[in-house]
């Protein structure tokens, strides 16, 4: 595996790949990674010649009160995981060397992004579109690989890779899970030892939902009580969003039909979870 953390090496070898006619599968992550990444480098290994990874903390899609400089960093973990799970390159830049002066220019995305977390993290989605804008345009990938569990984001970059003509396959996984249904993410290690044994309410919520959707229940709010009475119930934490919307559209809905996304997101002591489930209806 080659560990490069400057453009000028990153283009080298994608040029070079580019001359073999290799296909390149693209994994952007920002570091710390659990079983989901690899999850997403081996789904990439699958069916492409090459696969990069890149490791970037994006400081403009932090709010000025969230949580940039403490989000957990292992540079040498990650690098020895991402040779495990079959990693051709890993592409480790500096903040500087991604934005070497302040930002001329930005994407603004406009839709998707007003509901679930986009709602109380105001410009949160701007910085990942402009980051994985710079990032396609460096690696060039045939397909590009994000987990479900941030449903949202994949929704985002979805109308990216649309809106500015990327010749990308955008391929989503499934959340990877542990075995009492919590959704893996870099945040669990923030939860103290009670909420780790409270958190998996809220799959089970999601679940629950989901069985009401299968017995024919379509009242959305119906449904929406459901998933807050029985993480209130089971947990400790405070519920910020239940939300029902059309995916990937993530539209408001009268009726429970078509591809759905049931999301929440849950405040505990020192993490904000989030998950989701989609279902066709």
């Amino acid at each position: 595996m080659n560990v490069v953390t400057t453009k000028k090496e990153l283009i080298k070898h994608i040029h070079e790949y580019k001359t073999k006619q290799k296909s390149i599968g693209f994994v952007p992550t920002m570091g710390y990674l659990h079983e989901g990444h690899i999850k997403l480098l081996e789904e990439a290994r699958k069916v492409n010649d090459i696969v990069v990874l890149s490791i970037f903390v994006n400081p403009l899609q932090f709010g000025p009160n969230e949580d940039f400089d403490s989000y957990p960093r292992n540079p040498k973990r990650d690098e020895e995981l991402a040779r495990q799970a079959g990693a051709d390159l890993l592409f480790l830049p500096s903040v500087t060397e991604m934005y070497p002066e302040k930002p001329s220019y930005t994407v603004t995305v406009l839709s998707r992004v007003n509901v679930l977390c986009g709602k109380s993290r105001e410009g949160h989605f701007d910085g990942v579109a402009t980051v994985l804008t710079k990032l396609f345009n460096l690696i060039k990938p045939d397909r590009a690989y994000f987990g479900m569990k941030d449903a949202q984001q994949v929704a985002v970059v979805d109308g990216l890779i649309q809106e500015f003509h990327f010749p990308i396959e955008l391929v989503p996984v499934a959340t990877v899970r542990e075995e009492d249904g919590l959704a893996k993410s870099s945040r669990n290690v923030y939860l103290s030892e009670l909420e780790r044994k409270q958190a998996p309410a809220i799959y089970r919520s999601l679940l629950a939902a989901k069985e009401k959707i299968a017995h024919g229940e379509r009242d959305k709010e119906k449904i929406k009580t459901t998933i807050s009475l029985t993480i209130s119930k089971e947990t400790d934490g405070m519920i910020d969003y239940v939300e029902i919307l059309s995916y990937p559209g993530l539209e408001e809905i009268n009726s429970i039909c078509g591809k759905i996304i049931i999301a929440v997101a849950v405040k505990f002591t020192k993490a904000r979870l989030i998950d989701n489930i989609t279902i066709e209806v």
